[in-house]
């Protein structure tokens, strides 16, 4: 077998780890000895062993002379868990296969110098567009120290996400909308602006999430009523309302003494500064934000460069109506030529509706 059949095997195994390892990466860790696995594991959860020790855990036989290979550089520091770098020196691994680097700035190349220091062979590059893509929120985080942002749109073929009258249950078909649900477990939070919790009063919950999800609310004037249906089924402190000096002194005391997480943002454009919002939930190790409505939201974020990936619904439907209410609102394009555009896009079938995603290019 060669070094990428066992480092897809790794990335796998990773991405069991999906929504319940961040702010860590998702690793996967493969033993290898006489062409046979030995051994394998992964990181499961935030706090708990890393994959590389989970793998020699469930190891039956002895790792002497046996080849690791791992998506991501062995950590180096002491964290929630101690360096595993240590661990795969201390093993008796000979050689170690390694998808890429860790961007981390405590470990980048450090445990590879460590590792080669104390004879071990080291391989580095083995899939790393595929490791890269796998990791990529925790990789913009740790080289820019912003979240990574995916905007969702639900709209119809001609790009409308409700009808004049603001008629908008359900453009997507229903198992579509589950899908996309399942979809909101693989963040650290979900946004959305106060115009979407008047209108339409959602949980904002995700299924099958065993880890909190937070949940922030745009609101420079602090309209939100403590009734709202996405304080329910949570904690109330991963409820986080992004509001400005504007609002009610005393209606924040009263959020607050309920246990509701309120973030005081600088104003820009009487909203809330959205740069200056995900640079301070990054400081709270958000790492990965689902952006759900509205189109005025998505639109600022959009204006500000905030958004690296575009996941957009499409149903077989046309409302034909100029005034009917677009996905995006707010970029005010003159010129077509520099109209937003997105790069390696996918595109599939979801039952009737269709499902694009992308990258904006920058």
């Amino acid at each position: 077998m060669t070094d990428e059949f066992y480092m897809k095997r790794a990335i796998r195994l990773a991405q069991k780890g999906r929504g319940e390892t961040s702010p860590n990466p998702m690793v996967g860790a493969v033993v290898v000895k006489g062409g046979k696995i030995i051994a394998e594991g992964w990181h499961k959860k935030y706090g708990q062993a890393h994959a590389e020790v989970n793998a020699f855990n469930n190891a039956k036989v002895s790792l002497k002379g046996a080849t690791l290979f791992v998506n991501l550089e062995p950590c180096h520091h002491f964290g929630q868990t101690p360096p595993c770098v240590d661990a795969v020196i201390k093993s008796g691994i000979k050689k170690v296969v390694i998808a890429m680097k860790d961007p981390n700035p405590l470990t980048n190349g450090k445990s590879i110098t460590k590792m080669k220091s104390s004879g071990i062979v080291v391989k580095v590059g083995v899939l790393k567009d595929e490791a890269e893509k796998l990791n990529e929120a925790f990789v913009k985080m740790k080289k820019r120290n912003m979240p990574f942002v995916i905007g969702k749109i639900a709209q119809t073929l001609d790009g409308k996400i409700a009808t004049q009258s603001g008629s908008s249950k359900w453009i997507t078909s229903e198992a579509t909308r589950f899908l996309a649900r399942k979809l909101r477990a693989e963040f650290d939070a979900i946004l959305v602006g106060i115009n979407t919790v008047l209108k339409d009063d959602p949980s904002l919950n995700a299924d099958g999430k065993i880890r909190g999800l937070k949940k922030i609310v745009l609101d420079s004037r602090l309209k939100i009523s403590l009734s709202a249906r996405l304080f329910q089924g949570c904690l109330l402190s991963d409820c986080i309302i992004a509001t400005t000096q504007k609002a009610s002194q005393q209606k924040i005391k009263q959020f607050r003494n309920k246990g509701v997480t309120v973030i005081v943002c600088p104003e820009k454009q009487q909203k809330v500064d959205l740069k200056w919002l995900f640079k301070e939930l990054a400081k709270q190790k958000i790492m990965s934000i689902l952006i759900e409505g509205g189109a005025k939201v998505l639109g600022s974020a959009l204006a500000e460069e905030l958004v690296d990936k575009l996941h957009v619904y499409i149903a077989p439907k046309l409302v034909g109506d100029q005034n009917a209410l677009s996905s995006v609102d707010g970029l005010k394009i003159t010129d077509i030529s520099k109209a937003l555009k997105l790069k390696n896009m996918e595109v599939q079938r979801m039952g009737e509706d269709i499902f694009v995603s992308g990258y904006l290019k920058k």
